[in-house]
């Protein structure tokens, strides 16, 4: 599913139109971003939590000459399934 289909699906459950359920789809996952971006935690009850960790700096090779190199740390965006996201995903098989 991509935005767009997800915005049909929000759309055809809520009644509201395309343009308003689009702009309520993109001001949901811009807020997550942000706040995740600025460190902060979004966590929604029975779906999941979105968060910051920092990977550490480690030393690399780079694969076409065998070179060592350094990876700096850098901050990467996280996911934990909440217990009914994890449920539903279960169910599905």
């Amino acid at each position: 599913m991509n935005l767009s289909e997800l915005v049909d699906v929000v759309s055809a459950t809520t009644g509201l139109a395309k343009t308003t359920s689009r702009d309520v789809v993109k001001t949901t996952l811009d807020t997550i971003s942000q706040e995740v971006g600025l460190g902060g935690r979004v966590s929604i009850i029975g779906f999941g939590a979105f968060y910051q960790t920092v990977r550490k700096s480690r030393v690399g090779r780079n694969p076409q000459t065998g070179e060592v190199i350094k990876v700096s740390a850098t901050r990467v965006p996280r996911f934990k399934a909440g217990k009914g996201f994890r449920d539903q995903v279960k169910k599905s098989r």
